[in-house]
């Protein structure tokens, strides 16, 4: 779907505070609620717009120590890849992870509370993968930009 300068200014509007309403966005474009409310249900079903979420303050609720942990496989069967990503997908504490090219094969972002969970976490969790070879982990100093947010 070809999206024109109407459709990108709505769908800022809804990465910014998807919680107006469709009266608020209408106002702000200049357009009627009918029009906007359709545009909104047209980005929807064509899968432009996937989701709405509720975005937390990882310090309120103790899961500020953000690790990025490099996952090196020990090997690159079709087998061992989709074994990793599910079992990726059931460990809460990754929030993203990445198939990557390079040196390592997947980088996960981890939100613990501090180096203990994150610890407990390696041990527990993550080594208890059976094909990963190896990893290392970087450590958050400081969150300098975090957006959802994807520019169009």
């Amino acid at each position: 779907m070809q999206l024109d300068e109407i459709d990108k200014l709505l769908v800022k509007l809804l990465q910014e505070d998807c919680k107006k309403t469709t009266k608020q966005y209408a106002d702000s474009l200049g357009f009627s609620k009918t029009a906007v409310y359709e545009r909104i249900r047209r980005l929807e079903r064509t899968g432009i717009v996937t989701n709405y979420v509720a975005l937390i303050d990882k310090e309120k609720v103790q899961r500020n120590f953000t690790v990025l942990c490099h996952i090196r496989l020990v090997q690159h069967t079709k087998e061992n890849v989709l074994r990793f990503e599910r079992e990726v997908l059931k460990l809460n504490e990754v929030s993203e992870c990445f198939h990557v090219s390079g040196d390592y094969d997947y980088i996960l972002k981890v939100n613990v509370g501090d180096m203990k969970e994150y610890r407990e976490f390696m041990v527990a969790k993550l080594t208890a993968i059976s094909n990963i070879g190896s990893t290392q982990s970087s450590f958050s100093i400081r969150e300098v930009k975090s957006s959802p947010s994807v520019h169009i």
